[in-house]
Parts: C-alpha cells; structure tokens; sequence
C-alpha cells in the first residue's frame, strides 16, 4: 500500500456528490459498467456489482432462453443490483422486456433508440426503472414525454455505436435536465478524475465500458485483451458510411481488417437496395449481424484481424488484467482524491505496462 495510513484514511473521509445516483441504482457507488456485447456476460457484471459499481448484462443479441439463463446466473453470483440491456432493433425486443420483468430485473436499460411508451409503461408497471440512451437534447426530452426513469448521455467518444456529439458537448445541452431526472454520462472516461468532473456539473454518475474489457473477470479471449492492452486512443476509430441516402450508425472500434470488410459489406447491400432485392429494414438488420457477429467472432475466438474490437477511445488507459473490484475501487479512489484538492492524495496513476494496487485498497 502506497503513502500512509493517515492519507489512507483522508481518503476514506473525502465523500462523493454521487449519493443520487447509488441511490438510484442501488449501489454503493454511481459507476455502472456498460454492457458490452458477448462481453457483459453474468461472470462480469457480477463482479461489477460486487465490487462495488453496477453492472449490467449485455442481453440486446441473446435470444429470451438464453437471456433468461444468463439473469439466473447473474442473481447466483452476487447479491447486489445489476440491470440488463435490451435494444429495440432486435427481433426479440417484446420477449426480451418479458424475460426481465419474470425474472424481477430491478433496472432495465433499453439502447437501439427510444423506447415507445407502452413498453415504458409495461416495465414500469411491473417494478423495474427504465434508463434510455439520449445522444442528443431531442432524445433526452423524448425519453422524457416516453416515461423513462433515468438517462445515459452517451457522447461520441464511446465504443460501438456512438452519436454524433462529443460529450463535452452533449453534457452542457443536457444540463438543464439534471435537476429533473437522473442523468448519467459515458463515453471516452477511463480515469475518477473526469467521473469528478461530471458529478460536479450535476451528473447522478458515469458509464464505463470499454475500461472493463480486461477486467480478469472478462471472458474476451486473451489475443483480444492484449490488443486492447497494445491500443492507444487514436486507434479507436469510427467506421464510414458510404452512401448518405442508407443511414448507418457509426461504430467505434480499433482500425483492423473487419473494418474495411465491412465497405464492401455496404457496397453490396447499397447495390441490393437499388435493385429492390432487399428492404431498408432488412439491410439494417444485415449491418448490425455483421458487428454482431464479428464482435462475438473476437470475443470467443481472439480473431484480432476479422473480428470486431469495438472500443472507445479510453482504451487509452488500458494498462493491465485488473479484478473489477480493483478498477472500481481505483477509479474511485481518483475521483475523491480530484475533490479533495489535496496533491498529498492524488490516486497513483495507472501507466502501461505498470500494476498499480494502491487505489485498490480504498474502496468505493
């Protein structure tokens, strides 16, 4: 343990403005791990939870049989909240939202777009809290008239699918909100410093994604981790689109062959739409199978040049393997010590290729 123990225990004492959003979430802290898809899965959110932060299950390309396993397995190993993620595009949307309801998921977080009202209203009638994605001041405000219960801001710095604005940016826009509903803010934070920072701007807590990925607890293949590890923020790119006329939403993920297989990937459903052989609604379902599936190809089998190594741009403070306990705890840690104002406590900073333990001492 680095420094001593009079620091450890101004440490301790130097409280967080993050009591809305714990509340809220039900956790001892307002870090939520952002579900990741094939990644989230029930060993890693819960060791999320219990280390202190709220995890939550990736369930937007698990079909409800296999959702259903996958919350079970979660409620077996911690005993702290956890919410689930299901996206509106999927086929399975209707029974997904069922699947949680029967199994008493407390917090239900829906991507893919803003969820309609009625199935708002549906989870909420049954007991569980909706969180919406708003990527724009229009999405908050509609997520609003919707019903949802919280907010995630999502700013362009995220892995996956990302929106058009920076954080930065997104954050001063949804500032009138904050006193009206929780809102929590994600993309490109991999450091307590900045989950300070926006608590001081009035956010309930901070998402966190792409700073999990190596967790111990993570089950991507060890080829995939040590590029994760290897990557710098630069190399989190997004993918282009090639026709304006076909909407594509971007997708943020490190620069490797996949990327470039997925222009011709456009060609060819750009060339079957002006030929009438497919409709815009099934193109869109054939672009989000190919991350899908390319993600879960470099998740299971660390293919690191045709899978895909969707990534925000804090890969830049990928380091090591770590427990989720130590990330959270570090993460935390940063954060007091960037309210505390005290250049006595500043949180050891975590370089590549150097295990930093001390953080993960001071909880959350």
């Amino acid at each position: 343990m680095h420094g001593d123990l009079s620091s450890t225990n101004a440490l301790h004492s130097r409280a967080l403005p993050w009591e809305r959003g714990a509340a809220f979430l039900g956790a001892r802290s307002a870090i939520m791990g952002g579900a990741m898809t094939w990644v989230s899965d029930s060993t890693l959110v819960a060791a999320i939870s219990n280390g202190g932060a709220f995890g939550v299950l990736a369930g937007g390309a698990l079909d409800p049989e296999r959702l259903a396993r996958e919350i079970a397995r979660t409620d077996d190993r911690t005993d702290q909240p956890f919410g689930v993620n299901i996206v509106t595009f999927s086929p399975h949307f209707a029974a997904q939202l069922e699947v949680c309801l029967d199994h008493h998921v407390s917090h239900v977080v829906i991507g893919g777009g803003i969820p309609a009202t009625d199935s708002i209203a549906r989870a909420k009638r049954a007991g569980a809290k909706v969180m919406a994605f708003a990527a724009s001041r229009a999405m908050a405000e509609r997520a609003l008239r919707n019903g949802a219960d919280a907010l995630i801001a999502e700013g362009h710095e995220a892995g996956g699918h990302v929106g058009p604005l920076a954080l930065s940016v997104l954050v001063q826009d949804l500032l009138p909100l904050m006193d009206r509903i929780p809102v929590f803010v994600a993309g490109g934070i991999g450091r307590g410093e900045m989950i300070a920072h926006y608590l001081r701007l009035g956010a309930a807590g901070c998402q966190l994604g792409t700073r999990f990925v190596c967790a111990e607890e993570s089950r991507v293949h060890p080829h995939t981790k040590r590029a994760y590890l290897k990557a710098s923020g630069r190399d989190a790119q997004l993918s282009a689109q090639l026709d304006p006329a076909f909407r594509v939403i971007p997708v943020r993920a490190l620069e490797n062959r996949a990327s470039r297989e997925f222009l011709d990937l456009q060609r060819q459903i750009l060339d079957r739409l002006a030929d009438g052989t497919c409709s815009k609604a099934e193109a869109q379902y054939g672009i989000e199978g190919f991350w899908s599936g390319r993600l879960r190809r470099a998740v299971e089998e660390g293919d690191v040049e045709q899978g895909s190594l969707m990534a925000g741009q804090s890969v830049e403070f990928l380091s090591e393997e770590a427990s989720a306990a130590e990330i959270v705890a570090e993460l935390a840690a940063q954060a007091r010590c960037a309210f505390a104002g005290d250049a006595s406590l500043v949180a050891p900073r975590r370089d590549r290729g150097v295990r930093v333990g001390a953080a993960a001492s001071a909880g959350p």
